[in-house]
């Protein structure tokens, strides 16, 4: 939990300096998002991954077709599991760390916490903080129902509402309502970020979400 969260930092201040060519000022990719949506599908990646290790060595050990029974031991040998998948399956229980959805969040705060501390940017802490808790509801939600093959679904769903946070943020702050008028705009660049940011997650938690300790 604290190397993501340390991670996610990373990320997020080397993106801090680097000025994105977008027609919306102060306009990010949203790098750092892709370890909360890691963070959020490690623990569903590990379940899906023992399922399947489970279910093989089921099908390993299942009785051999009637009237295809030789001696004892051929039989016996055939009922028992193989020793390598057996092995798999304690490693997989045993070796992993699985993160809850609280977890994800107190990675996405504490990204936010420091990232302000470290860039100095103060001013933009409650537009990070708004607009991060919204997205991360979003993706909580949207955690419910895609499967770890469709994270760029949330990755995009996160980034729409990272926007529509911020937009609320500074309506608030300046009050000015007419700051929504930057929303279709912004939501249009957030499609693309989200599937990008969403896709390099999808492609971290089916690579390395089993190696993940």
């Amino acid at each position: 939990m604290a190397a993501l969260t340390a991670i996610a930092l990373i990320i997020f201040i080397v993106e801090a300096q680097i000025p994105l060519p977008a027609p919306v000022q102060g306009a990010k990719l949203g790098l750092a998002n892709i370890v909360t949506l890691f963070a959020l599908f490690l623990g569903r990646a590990r379940k899906e991954r023992l399922r399947s290790a489970v279910g093989e060595g089921d099908r390993k050990r299942s009785p051999a077709p009637h009237g295809s029974i030789g001696t004892k031991g051929k039989t016996s040998a055939h009922e028992e599991r193989a020793p390598g998948s057996q092995m798999q399956d304690r490693t997989l229980a045993a070796g992993s760390v699985d993160l809850t959805a609280a977890d994800a969040l107190m990675i996405l705060i504490g990204r936010i916490i420091l990232g302000a501390v470290f860039t100095g940017r103060f001013t933009a802490f409650l537009y990070s903080l708004s607009g991060g808790l919204l997205a991360f509801a979003a993706q909580a939600l949207f955690r419910r129902i895609v499967t770890v093959r469709q994270i760029w679904v949330c990755g995009v769903a996160g980034a729409i509402f990272h926007n529509v946070g911020q937009i609320l943020a500074a309506m608030l702050v300046t009050g000015t309502p007419s700051i929504a008028l930057l929303l279709p705009l912004l939501i249009a660049v957030s499609v693309i970020t989200g599937v990008i940011t969403g896709l390099v997650a999808q492609l971290a938690v089916t690579r390395l979400g089993a190696f993940a300790a």
